[in-house]
């Protein structure tokens, strides 16, 4: 008999989980906090199973790109439920999907038990931050939750840029026009070199991938906007070396005086177990941008911003060790 996915998504989420993937050959898998378990009481699953699975979720203009490109990103909400980040790929048995869940209304920053200095951050009225930290470390959320709070104190016009978009926003109190890659901008790169057009106060970008949307990055902060942004790094120093690593050899020592001069701080988090095991909570990371952090960043000595961390309490600095 034929999967129901839907049914399957609706269990994933009342099971608290992050993830559900759909593999040929094996049962259902959900991830909850942090742990990837067969649905023991399935049975393997096959490749029309799966097929039929991604179809259910897919116009048919993305079925045509996953077939001509063999992969496909996109997003897709279940009323009610929860807003899914959706992933195919095809392998050696047929399609695999790896389905993110996120929860359908956008959380506040309070939910997480992340520090206030994060609604500091988010209120500053120009230059760059930066939130970093490997997958599944709750990144979107919290950028979501930062937008949230910004789009209800009001007076800003935000524009994000995704690939795919993943929480859905409604204005409240400014104004807030989301864009997906692939569907309302060609990459992360062309629709940096736009947004100005568009009067944004705020601009959320979900990736800085390449040296084209790095330098955009920099160029759009330099003219007096917030952007705000993600790494993967798993740690707020080796965020910073990822920004210029992206430069080319002879571009890096001008990348560090521009990042130098824009950066406003760097957070990293990690989710770790709660202490009573009702789940998971965000250890944090936060690096501000004062004086000595851009000292060292303009003279390329990355490698001593941990110990500038370390002796910056009183601006608000904590190490993931101390988190």
């Amino acid at each position: 008999m034929a999967i129901d996915v839907f049914q399957l998504i609706r269990f994933a989420a009342q099971q608290s989980a992050s993830d559900l993937q759909l593999v040929v050959g094996t049962a259902p898998l959900i991830r909850v906090f942090g742990v990837l378990s067969p649905l023991t009481d399935m049975e393997r699953l096959t490749e029309e199973e799966v097929v039929a699975a991604f179809s259910q979720l897919t116009t048919p203009e993305e079925r045509e790109s996953f077939h001509k490109n063999l992969e496909l990103d996109w997003g897709y909400t279940v009323p009610g439920v929860v807003r899914l980040r959706c992933n195919a790929a095809q392998q050696q048995n047929g399609v695999s999907l790896a389905l993110r869940l996120f929860p359908p209304h956008v959380p506040a920053i309070e939910e997480f038990g992340l520090p206030p200095i994060y609604k500091k951050l988010a209120e500053e009225p120009r230059g760059l931050l930066v939130l970093s930290g490997p997958t599944d470390s709750g990144k979107s959320t919290t950028l979501a939750a930062m937008v949230n709070h910004l789009n209800i104190i009001g007076g800003r016009n935000i524009v994000t840029i995704e690939d795919p978009i993943e929480f859905v926003h409604t204005s409240i109190n400014g104004a807030i026009t989301q864009r997906q890659v692939g569907r309302d901008t060609l990459s992360f790169a062309f629709a940096m070199k736009h947004v100005l057009r568009q009067n944004p106060d705020v601009i959320l970008l979900g990736e800085m991938r390449d040296a084209d949307t790095a330098a955009a990055v920099l160029g759009v902060a330099e003219t007096g906007h917030l952007v705000l942004t993600t790494s993967h790094a798993s740690s707020t120093h080796q965020a910073v070396e990822r920004i210029i690593d992206l430069f080319a050899p002879h571009e890096r020592h001008l990348a560090q005086s521009r990042l130098s001069s824009l950066l406003i701080g760097v957070a990293c988090q990690l989710l770790v177990p709660r202490a009573d095991g009702s789940g998971r909570i965000a250890a944090v990371e936060i690096m501000m941008a004062n004086a000595p952090v851009r000292n060292l960043i303009r003279d390329g000595k990355i490698y001593q911003l941990p110990n500038t961390i370390r002796t910056g309490r009183d601006v608000g600095m904590i190490s993931l060790d101390d988190s």
